[in-house]
């Protein structure tokens, strides 16, 4: 493979790895303008996210098998227009109820897009390459956090919210053409892979019996619940606490995600000498000081904007180098069966995020006591599921 071909094929799978992303981010700013049309509060338009977690939980599941029989391809492209169209309808519902409804099949169609692109990542390039991609897909996914929301927040001061959701439909649009025309399929059909209920229970219950897979996938879904916990928490601390506007809230939400971009790519020269598992688990040590640091700054009330920025950029940083690793380790094992894997990897870290989203919701009280508190435990149980898992992988051989 040529470097061309090599930086054209990360960069598409790059991009479908922020559609999800995007249509999390970029409505944020939008909370109070949605929740003043819809005669709610910010805490009820928040179940829109919740829903939306649900709705990309439940689907890589179903999307997963899909892609090990049909190919990667034609899955995706459907998927892909699906989200067009509940975008569209996004923007165009009339009460609370039905967007956080229609929400929840916009993340169906999302899904896809990051379980194809993690598939690819162990489809096209070699084994020991894969820690290097996931980085570099960072760094593209990371242009979602401080893109979107500017983005969104300028969109909705100037166009209202609804125009958020068909600029996304024009978004995946793009990338639909880019998939269609430029992207290979990485994994030909394969007909004698069964879509029978049983069968593909059988299927996830098989990579769930690697002890690699499960130990890095709830290591990085239980660390990534600390970033939910954020994108929950966050419209209310900045927005109503720290009396920012929306556009205000945009930028601050775009410098908190330069943290975890310069770390997955500082992450990148670190694997250059140190192993994926060293990196891991000094970043979840990292996190859960920072964690515990929130939740001392929230005791004694010395929360103050620049010390909240700072403490939540160090704490988001920690995932630049969390994340990437623990999903090349997760897929480690499977040179058979990537979709699978890569959907249920996906679906349990957004199935975790989706039920810290809605238990934040519940514990909000207008304070950031809630949001620090979850955050710090997030990372404390991440570190504690990576000490217990790592025997396991030590102790236990591969059945994989």
């Amino acid at each position: 493979m040529t470097k061309k071909r090599y930086y054209f094929l990360v960069a598409i799978l790059g991009a479908l790895t922020t559609i999800s992303p995007f249509a999390i981010d970029m409505y944020l700013p939008g909370f109070t303008a949605i929740a003043k049309d819809f005669d709610s509060t910010v805490s009820d338009v928040a179940l829109s996210l919740s829903s939306f977690f649900v709705g990309v939980s439940v689907g890589q599941l179903l999307h997963g098998p899909l892609m090990d029989r049909y190919g990667r391809k034609r899955p995706l492209l459907i998927a892909l227009t699906l989200f067009i169209a509940s975008s569209l309808v996004c923007a165009f519902s009339t009460t609370l109820d039905m967007f956080v409804a229609v929400r929840f099949v916009q993340a169906l169609g999302a899904c896809a897009a990051t379980v194809a692109a993690n598939a690819m990542v162990r489809d096209l390039f070699p084994v020991e390459e894969n820690a290097k991609v996931f980085s570099m897909l960072m760094l593209i996914l990371g242009v979602s956090p401080i893109v979107a929301p500017t983005v969104g927040s300028y969109v909705t001061a100037f166009l209202g919210w609804p125009a958020v959701f068909i600029i996304l439909a024009a978004i995946a649009i793009i990338i639909w053409l880019f998939v269609y025309f430029g992207l290979p399929e990485s994994a030909q059909p394969d007909h004698t892979y069964s879509l029978k209920p049983t069968s593909i229970t059988r299927s996830y219950l098989a990579v769930f019996k690697e002890p690699i897979f499960y130990t890095y996938t709830f290591t990085g879904a239980i660390a990534f619940a600390g970033l939910f916990a954020f994108l929950s928490g966050s419209p209310s601390i900045y927005m109503e606490y720290f009396s920012l506007t929306d556009r205000q809230y945009g930028l601050v939400f775009a410098l908190l995600a330069g943290g975890l971009i310069l770390a997955s790519q500082i992450n990148r020269f670190l694997l250059k000498r140190y192993k994926s598992e060293q990196i891991i688990s000094t970043a979840l040590i990292a996190m859960t000081i920072v964690g515990l640091l929130l939740i001392v700054v929230a005791i004694n009330h010395w929360i103050t904007l620049p010390l909240m920025l700072l403490l939540q950029f160090l704490y988001l940083s920690c995932l630049g180098y969390i994340l990437p690793n623990a999903s090349a380790r997760a897929m480690s094992p499977f040179s058979k069966g990537a979709g699978s894997a890569s959907a249920l990897m996906g679906a349990l870290q957004m199935g975790i995020g989706a039920g810290v989203s809605i238990l934040l919701s519940l514990l909000q009280n207008g304070t950031a006591m809630p949001m620090v508190i979850v955050m710090a435990v997030c990372a404390f149980i991440a570190m504690m599921v990576l000490m217990l898992g790592s025997r396991m992988i030590r102790y236990k051989p591969s059945q994989a």
